[in-house]
């Protein structure tokens, strides 16, 4: 009898003791799989997949060719695989390399790695991120490239200068300001690093502002060709007409009734942007509507219908007016004003009203499409006319285009159609820019 209960209370201190691992362990585990939960969604805040995921390749095994003004580098392996990617890498390292641009091994990275914006990633989500890369991500063996860049332009010892004269220091953990503008700001100038692409450079390749100090602070930039657009509070070529829940929409779908993602900014929709927290989303909206104009006082473009009338009675026949009505009345009407969140209006458009015309104009030869999201599960796309076209023709229908409805910006000639179309791939593009392409 002794023995039976002194086996039952040994029986019982087990299972005790089990029970008290097994609630310590759910009690940890929770804690460290959130952290990494938080870590993934940080890392889509910040776009990570887009920029470190070769086209066909593996997510974050790198790989993806980014061209730079001295040549062609390559994004890094971030899988934790420890012979090619971040494997090895201890926190400290990761911190590092994310924010301070400095690889493990000491060298400086060139900064097509936008650490000047992620210097503001606080500490406590840098270590959420590590979490995620290190717990969150399938490892993957792919080797890193190197880069194709000549001697001397190659070597990384003059980048710890550039370092030193234009990263700006690394953020500290704080008291938070739970405010949504204050959290706007802390996504776009951070983790989301919009300056990268919608900041003009200066002769460094630096961002010619990296805070709302000043008003070059997204301002616009062109990369990849496109013109990435004002972000700022313009009436004609940045967000001044748009309301944040227009921002908003923007984000979430990648279309609004003003205009739908194009170029990179479609890949951040789909990537990035589609799947931020509602409450993330209007606190950028927030911020991005807090941001004075670069040029203040200028009015806002007011419609015109004078060309809607002329293209219905047929009494404009210049040469633009027919091209349009000819290859983009159907979808975007002769009106001007589109189909709502279907084929983007031209009247009023930022993108059209732009100073810089590279974007209208690359669109109308090499076709744009918008991107497919949970909220806008419909795909729309514009079709290609760098083979239908020639430079003579798509700049009498940009040109009619930027000056129609109310739009009031610039002319466009034959040679600027033609270093755009310079630029488009060689396999689908002739080598006269001045005829249509043959295929």
């Amino acid at each position: 009898m002794i023995k039976k209960h002194f086996i039952a209370a040994v029986a019982a201190v087990m299972s005790l003791s089990a029970f008290a691992t097994s609630t310590a362990w759910a009690q940890n585990a929770p804690a460290d799989q959130q952290l990494v939960k938080r870590g993934e969604y940080l890392a889509k805040a910040g776009d990570c997949v887009a920029c470190h995921t070769a086209k066909g390749g593996k997510d974050f095994a790198g790989g993806l060719p980014i061209a730079t003004p001295i040549g062609m580098v390559y994004s890094s392996n971030i899988t934790p695989d420890k012979d090619n990617g971040i494997g090895n890498y201890s926190e400290d390292d990761f911190d590092k390399a994310l924010r301070h641009g400095i690889r493990k091994d000491g060298a400086s990275l060139y900064p097509a790695m936008p650490y000047p914006s992620y210097a503001k990633v606080k500490p406590a989500d840098v270590k959420a991120l590590y979490a995620y890369f290190m717990n969150g991500v399938k490892a993957e063996p792919t080797p890193n490239k190197g880069v194709d860049i000549v001697w001397p332009l190659s070597m990384r010892w003059p980048l710890s200068i550039w370092r030193k004269v234009f990263a700006p220091n690394v953020a500290v953990d704080g008291a938070d300001d739970n405010s949504a503008l204050i959290r706007g700001q802390y996504l776009v100038e951070g983790l989301g690093h919009c300056g990268a692409c919608h900041t003009p450079r200066g002769v460094g390749m630096q961002e010619k502002a990296l805070t709302d100090d000043s008003t070059q602070f997204l301002s616009g930039g062109v990369i990849d060709g496109f013109l990435a657009n004002n972000l700022r509070g313009d009436a004609r070529d940045g967000l001044g007409s748009w309301s944040e829940g227009d921002i908003v929409a923007f984000l979430k779908t990648g279309r609004n009734s003003h205009s739908a993602a194009f170029g990179g900014m479609a890949d951040v929709v789909a990537n990035s942007t589609q799947h931020m927290t509602d409450e993330d989303l209007s606190a950028i909206a927030k911020y991005l509507k807090s941001l004075k104009p670069v040029k203040d006082g200028v009015a806002p473009l007011a419609y015109d219908d004078k060309t809607h009338q002329a293209l219905r009675k047929g009494s404009d026949q210049s040469p633009g007016a027919m091209g349009f009505l000819n290859n983009c009345a159907a979808c975007h009407r002769s009106s001007g004003k589109g189909w709502t969140e279907t084929f983007p209006q031209l009247s009023q458009s930022a993108t059209v009203n732009a100073d810089n015309p590279v974007s209208l104009i690359k669109i109308v030869l090499e076709g744009a499409e918008m991107p497919w999201t949970q909220k806008g599960p419909t795909q729309f796309a514009m079709p290609a006319f760098h083979d239908r076209l020639t430079d003579q023709e798509v700049a009498e229908i940009v040109t009619f285009i930027r000056s129609s409805w109310g739009n009031n910006a610039g002319a466009v000639s034959a040679s600027d159609v033609a270093k755009v179309r310079k630029e488009l791939p060689k396999k689908t593009v002739g080598a006269d820019s001045g005829t249509v392409a043959k295929k």
